[in-house]
């Protein structure tokens, strides 16, 4: 059985993000709350809490993985960007966006997509993530937490909890996520944006006109 975690969504309790972020080091898989959905993450680097997560969402070798970062600064450590793409990043981030960019030297290859050597980069706009990230001091690997055969990302922690049972480590409560969709992926690793998926984050910037 998971462990259950109650934060609060705005203030999140210091010691209660501490413990969260301990269990990443060790090794666990946990599901906590975005700016837009509910989200899977574990530690850079932790094969086996990846593997994991490959088997819950059951994903294929070239799917993109992502990295939720803290800042600007973490996004040139772990990708390549050039000045265009700063641009786009300072202006849309924090936000519902994954964008998809070369992978830097920092990136494991078991994250990168195996041909186009890309990683997904993703800032979240929420406060429990955010204190995630700060006291992780690192980015944190994620993915959208859309249980094969669902249409949606979950989105009700206890339904979480209840459904993924004994197949995560942690579960952080941080109430119902704001949205019912995942992030808007938009692929800046060619010469002109393109949009991958449409969801909770506005479109319109990155379509070509």
């Amino acid at each position: 059985m998971s462990e259950f975690l109650h934060i609060h969504p705005v203030n999140p309790q210091p010691r209660l993000i501490a413990r969260a972020v301990e269990a990443v080091r060790a090794g666990a898989v946990i599901a906590y709350p975005t700016d837009t959905a509910y989200a899977l993450g574990c530690r850079i680097g932790e094969k086996s809490a990846l593997e994991r997560i490959r088997q819950i969402r059951a994903l294929g070798d070239r799917h993109n993985f992502t990295l939720a970062c803290r800042d600007l600064s973490d996004i040139s450590t772990y990708a390549k960007v050039n000045n265009q793409n700063y641009r786009l990043l300072r202006t849309h981030t924090p936000g519902p966006y994954t964008f998809i960019l070369p992978a830097s030297r920092e990136v494991p290859r078991m994250l990168q997509h195996p041909k186009r050597k890309t990683i997904g980069i993703r800032l979240p706009e929420h406060a429990i993530a955010m204190a995630l990230l700060q006291e992780l001091g690192e980015p944190l690997m994620t993915t959208s937490l859309i249980l094969p055969g669902d249409e949606e990302p979950l989105n009700d922690p206890h339904e979480i909890h209840e459904r993924l049972d004994s197949l995560v480590d942690l579960v952080i409560d941080g109430g119902p996520a704001p949205s019912l969709e995942p992030s808007t992926v938009v692929d800046l690793a060619e010469d002109v944006p393109q949009v991958l998926r449409v969801g909770a984050g506005d479109p319109a910037p990155f379509e070509a006109r």
